[in-house]
C-alpha cells in the first residue's frame, strides 16, 4: 500500500525519516532515482538516515515502477521518495494507480518562482503539475505529516 509519494531534493532526512514514517505507520522507503543508484556516497547516506524498524530501498525509476506494478511492494506501507518533479512524473506516469504527490523541498536557483517556504518551481515544473493535476492527481505541498495540506493549486499563477 503507497502510503505517500514525495518530492524532496534531499530525499531521506528528519522530516521524511521520522515524521512521515511515525506519523503514516510505514513499514517502507523507496527511493526512486536514476542518480542515486549509481552513487556510493548518496547510497551510504541515505542507508544512514533509515529509522530502525524501517526497510530502505534504492531504485532507478523503471526499475520502481516495474517493482510497484508488480505488486511486490503491495506487503508494505510504503513511502516514495523522489529528488525531481520530472522523476516524480516519470513515476506516475508509469504507474496511474498513484494519484497523490506531496512536495516537500524542491531546490531553490536563479530561475525558480518560490510557492512556499521550501518549495521553488521551475516553469517546466508549473506545467508538469498542471497536467498532473488535470489528469486528477492531488498535488500538495506539506513539509511534515501533521502539517496542514496545501493545494497545489492554489499557489500557482
Amino acid at each position: 500500500m503507497i502510503k505517500l509519494v514525495r518530492v524532496d531534493h534531499r530525499l531521506l532526512h528528519g522530516q521524511v525519516a521520522f515524521s512521515w514514517t511515525h506519523g503514516l505507520g510505514s513499514d517502507c522507503i523507496l527511493v526512486a532515482s536514476d542518480t542515486v543508484i549509481n552513487d556510493p556516497v548518496w547510497k551510504t547516506t541515505l542507508k544512514l538516515g533509515k529509522p530502525d524498524g524501517v526497510k530502505l530501498i534504492m531504485k532507478t525509476i523503471d526499475d520502481s515502477i516495474k517493482a510497484i506494478n508488480s505488486g511486490v511492494t503491495d506487503k508494505y506501507k510504503l513511502i516514495i521518495v523522489v529528488q525531481t518533479i520530472a522523476e516524480a512524473k516519470r513515476l506516475l506516469d508509469g504507474c496511474p494507480q498513484i494519484k497523490s504527490l506531496n512536495l516537500g523541498n524542491t531546490k531553490e536557483s536563479k530561475t525558480t518562482t518560490q510557492v512556499s517556504r521550501q518549495v521553488f518551481l521551475e516553469e517546466e515544473e508549473i506545467a508538469i503539475l498542471r497536467e498532473l493535476m488535470d489528469r486528477g492527481v492531488e498535488c500538495e505541498i506539506r513539509p511534515l505529516v501533521d502539517d496542514k495540506k496545501v493545494d497545489v493549486a492554489s499557489v500557482l499563477k
